[in-house]
């Protein structure tokens, strides 16, 4: 019981940290063993997987999975495209921060700052600074409803790795709700992503829409400034013994 309670944990907070996003495919957090077929289904899906399902999986006709091993923390099956996925820059500020977050968490105000607040803001800082700039090119049509300048709001980036990025990432169903929820709202969102969001634009040279990195990295200089609690609503296999 307790080993699906924790795998079942860890794809929670796999899918939280997707916050502003929202995965939009097949998630199950722990697959019963009599449903393991449902891993050669061609659709996108994130599912938990306990290590006694591993030899049944390995017989199965799996394709473009990435499989992570959480025990022993390593990967079983990679898609070899993994290191050039995210901007670069990005991907080392993002693992920077995160290997220091031990030093973070005790620099926060707060004595006892909750490790996963840190780990938390970082991934938020980190989608800030790939699409923060959204709020910039949603502009309102003749019947007042306000629609995102998709071309505009990529080519806005400096970083040619990032609008490389952009492109691909803005195809996907995790962006597209993104953005479909912004565009219906009349009256703009206010979470913890677009506070974070406007401090990041605030932090930008005049015309420039991507801080690449500076932003990011900041998390380990100063506090971020205290918000209330956020809810965060390819192919992965993360398995668990």
């Amino acid at each position: 019981m307790f080993s699906g309670v924790t795998l079942s944990k860890c794809c929670h907070a796999t899918v939280a940290l997707l916050y502003p996003f929202t995965w939009q495919h097949t998630y199950i957090p722990v697959l019963p063993p009599s449903m393991i077929d449902i891993v050669c289904s061609p659709t996108p899906f994130l599912i938990g997987l306990l290590s006694s399902s591993l030899p049944r999986l390995k017989e199965l006709p799996v394709e473009e999975v990435l499989v992570v091993d959480l025990v022993n923390n390593r990967f079983l099956r990679q898609m070899e495209d993994e290191d050039s996925i995210l901007p670069r820059k990005l991907q080392v500020a993002l693992e920077h921060i995160l290997e220091q977050r031990n030093e973070l968490a005790s620099d926060k105000e707060e004595e006892t700052s909750p490790l996963n607040e840190v780990v938390s803001e970082a991934f938020v800082r980190f989608f800030v600074e790939i699409v923060g700039h959204y709020s910039l090119f949603l502009t309102p049509n003749e019947r007042e409803e306000r629609t995102l300048q998709r071309e505009a709001f990529r080519k806005s980036v400096s970083s040619k790795s990032l609008r490389r990025f952009l492109e691909v990432f803005m195809e996907t169903q995790m962006f597209g709700g993104f953005i479909q929820e912004r565009e219906l709202r009349k009256q703009g969102v206010r979470g913890l992503f677009e506070v974070r969001a406007q401090e990041y634009l605030e932090t930008l040279p005049s015309g420039e829409q991507s801080g690449v990195n500076r932003f990011l990295k900041g998390l380990g200089k100063e506090p971020a400034r205290p918000l209330a609690s956020h809810r965060a609503y390819s192919c992965c296999l993360v398995i668990w013994q």
